[in-house]
């Protein structure tokens, strides 16, 4: 089983120790259902936080280029500062730079002419400054606007990763409390009671052989192929082989030798592909279980799937109506 739901899993209660091996058994199944569903929050929370450091990281880089962009923009007003300093205060003073100035300081004609054309350039000069200046200022006040903006998108990212990367300290801890109550509790079992809580490989009647030779070749097929290889390897939390798996890292792993990079958690998986109705099933299809979609199989047709079930319980090829059907994709 494997899930993504809340919560954590109940302290063993004492009291409520099992005095038969049907008991010892049905907890030990409890305990395994719960930490694995915390092993699917963790890979789901962990998931989460890899994306929120991509923003970070995002963020951050945006706040470097508009920083870079501001400050080359304050770089340009200050160039330009000086030209404007001189223009005002050449403003302020009164100096006199009309043509009615040059008529009356010239002494030639030839004279009024040069004043008159240097006094042209002069009032082009100046409004050319005032007005690269101005679009120096304004540069600069946007992209202080846009730095502030991706100043406050790097902080908020960066709080987002940090409270996802409590979540995931905190979801880690639960479970390594969950599967140490489990590894006690399977500890205590007899050795007839883990090999029945192992049970077969496979269902009476089940030919692997004769399923394989019958398979059409196809990403879902070829997959179910895959995945059946693995038939008798371990369950482990959180792993994705390639000789121990969790279910969803079976079904991510099985896909992976097709050449389909699917989603980590059962949750995600559940959103890949295409849905497909109960009806409609055929081998390959992803299978999906509870209503919190916590479990996840490959379709083996018949009514039966490969999964990886439950710590104590190898790979095997179980019937799915055994486990609360939830919906099923196609990749």
């Amino acid at each position: 089983m494997c899930a993504a739901v809340t919560g954590g899993p109940a302290a063993a209660d004492p009291a409520a120790l099992p005095t038969t091996a049907t008991d010892a058994i049905a907890r030990m199944v409890d305990l395994s259902r719960q930490s694995e569903q915390l092993n699917q929050q963790s890979l789901t929370a962990r998931a989460d936080l890899d994306a929120k450091l991509a923003l970070q990281r995002e963020a951050d880089d945006k706040l470097a280029a508009s920083t870079a962009v501001a400050d080359a923009a304050r770089a340009e007003v200050r160039r330009f500062q000086p030209m404007i300093d001189r223009t005002a205060v050449a403003a302020y003073t009164g100096v006199r730079t009309n043509s009615m100035f040059a008529v009356l300081s010239s002494g030639s004609p030839q004279q009024l002419l040069d004043k008159m054309s240097t006094l042209d350039v002069l009032s082009q000069q100046t409004a050319d400054t005032v007005r690269q200046f101005k679009q120096a200022a304004d540069a600069a006040t946007a992209a202080e606007s846009v730095t502030r903006a991706a100043a406050d998108a790097a902080r908020a990212a960066t709080a987002a990763a940090d409270a996802v990367r409590a979540d995931v300290d905190r979801k880690l801890q639960d479970l390594g409390v969950a599967t140490t109550q489990v590894v006690e509790a399977w500890g205590a079992l007899s050795a007839r009671d883990k090999s029945t809580l192992a049970g077969s490989p496979f269902p009476p009647g089940f030919d692997r052989d004769s399923l394989l030779a019958g398979l059409v070749p196809g990403s879902g097929t070829s997959a179910l192929a895959a995945a059946l290889t693995r038939v008798g390897d371990p369950y482990v939390w959180g792993a994705t082989g390639p000789d121990k798996f969790d279910c969803s890292g079976l079904v991510q792993w099985a896909f992976k030798q097709v050449g389909k990079n699917v989603p980590r958690t059962s949750s995600a998986q559940a959103g890949y592909g295409t849905p497909v109705a109960k009806g409609d099933l055929q081998p390959g299809d992803v299978v999906l279980f509870y209503p919190d979609i916590s479990h996840v199989g490959i379709y083996a047709g018949n009514g039966m799937m490969v999964h990886a079930s439950t710590f104590g319980v190898p790979v095997a090829v179980s019937p799915i109506n055994t486990t609360p059907y939830h919906s099923a994709r196609r990749y």
